[in-house]
């Protein structure tokens, strides 16, 4: 019995060997490079006739030569024969270099056009969707693809060329010997097809291991500091070790499948060459065929079963690649998110507003206030349950359908106000974040920007206006000026203006390289305090019109907490600031405290108001400051009181 796990990185079921609408799609890729494709099957065609040229000279030899004892004869018989295996040699050696050269190709355009496709993808499919078998349809089922250019579509059009040129050959030479030859070829297809099935369950085996190993250690490795710390090492171990296993396994079924079909491959031939000299034995005894004729037809004989034997493992391949094209085009057939069809988007209007800033600063304007654009966000009875799948399969609304995580919440924030959101864990803080970002999309109400649903704009339209500081900070693998910068066009000067204004430039100062000290991954070689700091560096560094804030001083100690403060209050002028607080000694100041409790905007006024009022924000607000103490308290709180 499969365990959950391995169910969910379970791979597709492999579909037909062939299937022309695939295959069609395929072929564009290479459309490109046509001029490749053209050249290797010439190659091909040159090498496939080459092939006759040794049988050809070898009955001229036995039958002409010899006998006339001819020595000057044979010897530029031999001389053609070698310079027929030299151009064979160069024909081949093209012929490798320039179809390696196309499947490279495009294969490299294939990765580049699933990755570009991966980051328009909604939050919502990387929900469902496992790291493991996204990294297998990037790398091992575009190898696939690559296997079907480089060594499968045009060298098995090549092996056609070869075997009609031999077979054509073969006819007109002695057609009698030709079906002597040819009576094996139904056995050679029997073969074949038990072959091409059993391969085929072997393949999906060793595709769907490969995705759950990929899986496993994407997981385990990303959490290697929970693995050790809980002792785990011997425990995630054993189970990658079973992991690995049935890997192993399924590539040893795939071997077994082979080491069976090539022996017996071989053995249908040397039954073709034996049929072939006892039917020919008689006409040579009798003068009705000669013996340079029998030795030529053993050559062309073992020259026709190769390819025909390449063309059964080619045909395996070609099976693969249609299994692992349907599975890439299923990717990029999946709808990416609304506005994020030009990616681009974002990119230009964060050029535009670096234009902006540059022309400023020729002019010595002193703020660059006037280049950045008002932003008013209103929320207008917005409600949201993540288990969409259960809203769109019931219709059911209201409190007693799905589990609704923001029920009609409502607001306004306006530029140069602070909006606070705060509230116990899982009352939907972040869950207003995520929809105003469009990581996922309301059910009921909608959510505007200056007037305009956010649905009606490009998505990276929309994220350029914003920067974000999360409390759960990423930072890539590079230096620090490029992960504060990002895909900003932001000159060092820019940068680190950016970093001073957030006291994050004293801490950039103490490392060996300053603005280019390398980052490990996700910047595990600082501090949490010094990587958030760069989080708000970077997103101070867009300028953006409207700033979020999820309790973005929660990792640094109390001195550069008031840096920030200070800091934030020049920033914060001009803009719309939302900020989420655990803390909520960190809002006190915030122009409107909504307080959320599941899912609702129970409470919302000034800090002042709110306490006034002795409701849910200021029980809170006490039992965070210590002035009351006891579970009590903090049960009241959590039913709503």
């Amino acid at each position: 019995m499969s365990s959950p796990v391995a169910e969910y990185h379970e791979e597709d079921a492999l579909g037909k060997a062939y299937d022309g609408r695939l295959m069609r799609r395929l072929l564009r890729y290479a459309r490109p490079y046509t001029w490749l494709v053209f050249s290797s099957l010439s190659l091909l065609a040159i090498e496939g006739v080459l092939q006759l040229v040794g049988p050809l000279l070898t009955q001229r030899v036995i039958d002409v030569a010899l006998p006339a004892h001819d020595v000057a004869a044979a010897g530029r018989m031999a001389a053609v024969f070698g310079g027929a295996l030299t151009l064979s040699f160069f024909a081949s050696y093209g012929e490798t270099l320039l179809t390696s050269l196309l499947g490279q190709r495009v294969m490299r355009d294939l990765r580049h056009e699933l990755f570009a496709h991966l980051q328009a993808l909604p939050v919502t499919f990387f929900d469902r969707n496992p790291v493991g078998r996204l990294i297998t349809r990037v790398t091992s089922d575009v190898e696939s693809l690559n296997d079907l250019f480089t060594a499968g579509v045009v060298s098995g059009m090549g092996d056609l060329f070869t075997l009609v040129a031999i077979s054509v050959l073969m006819i007109a030479t002695d057609w009698r010997l030709a079906i002597a030859s040819f009576a094996v070829i139904p056995f050679v297809w029997i073969t074949s097809s038990i072959f091409q099935r059993s391969v085929r369950a072997a393949y999906r085996e060793i595709r769907t291991r490969i995705a759950r190993i990929n899986a496993s250690l994407q997981e385990h490795i990303s959490g290697m500091r929970v693995v050790q710390l809980f002792g785990r090492e011997r425990e995630e171990l054993t189970k990658f070790d079973r992991l690995n296993r049935d890997h192993l396994d399924a590539h040893l079924k795939s071997i077994r499948v082979y080491a069976l079909y090539f022996p017996a491959i071989e053995i249908l031939t040397t039954v073709a060459l034996a049929s072939l000299i006892v039917a020919g034995a008689r006409r040579v005894e009798i003068g009705a065929l000669t013996v340079g004729t029998v030795a030529a037809f053993l050559q062309l004989v073992r020259r026709f079963f190769d390819p025909l034997q390449d063309l059964s493992d080619k045909y395996n391949m070609l099976q693969q690649a249609m299994a692992a094209s349907e599975r890439i085009f299923k990717l990029l057939d999946t709808p990416v998110a609304v506005g994020l069809e030009n990616a681009e988007s974002s990119l230009v209007a964060q050029e535009e507003r670096a234009a902006q800033r540059r022309a400023l600063a020729v002019t010595g304007s002193k703020s660059w206030a006037d280049a950045r654009p008002k932003v008013t966000v209103e929320f207008h009875d917005v409600w949201f349950a993540y288990d969409i799948a259960h809203v769109a399969r019931t219709g059911a609304s209201g409190e007693h359908g799905p589990e609704w995580i923001l029920k009609g919440v409502s607001f306004r924030a306006e530029p140069g106000r602070t909006l606070a959101l705060v509230g116990h864990t899982g009352a939907g803080k972040t869950t207003i974040v995520n929809l105003l970002l469009r990581f996922y999309d309301p059910q009921r109400g909608r959510i505007t920007v200056n007037g305009v649903d956010i649905r009606e704009m490009p998505v990276g339209e929309l994220r350029a206006l914003i920067g974000y500081v999360q409390q759960d900070i990423f930072l890539f693998a590079g230096d620090v000026a490029s992960n504060i910068r990002l895909s900003n066009p932001l000159s060092d000067e820019q940068v680190a203006t950016a970093a001073t204004r957030v006291g994050a430039d004293r801490i950039i100062r103490r490392f060996p390289d300053g603005y280019g000290h390398v980052l490990g991954e996700r910047g595990a070689s600082i501090s949490v305090g010094e990587r958030q700091l760069l989080s708000f560096a970077r997103a101070i560094a867009a300028d953006p019109a409207l700033l979020i804030l999820d309790e973005a001083t929660s990792a640094v100690d109390s001195e550069i907490e008031a840096e920030i403060q200070r800091a934030l209050s020049v920033l914060m002028s001009g803009r719309t600031t939302i900020a989420i607080a655990h803390r909520l000694s960190t809002i006190v100041n915030a122009d409107e405290i909504l307080v959320l409790h599941h899912g609702q905007v129970r409470e919302r006024g000034t800090h002042r108001q709110l306490m006034a009022r002795n409701g849910l924000y200021e029980r809170l607000y006490r039992l965070q400051t210590g002035a009351v103490s006891g579970q009590g308290e903090a049960r009241a709180l959590a039913s709503g009181m």
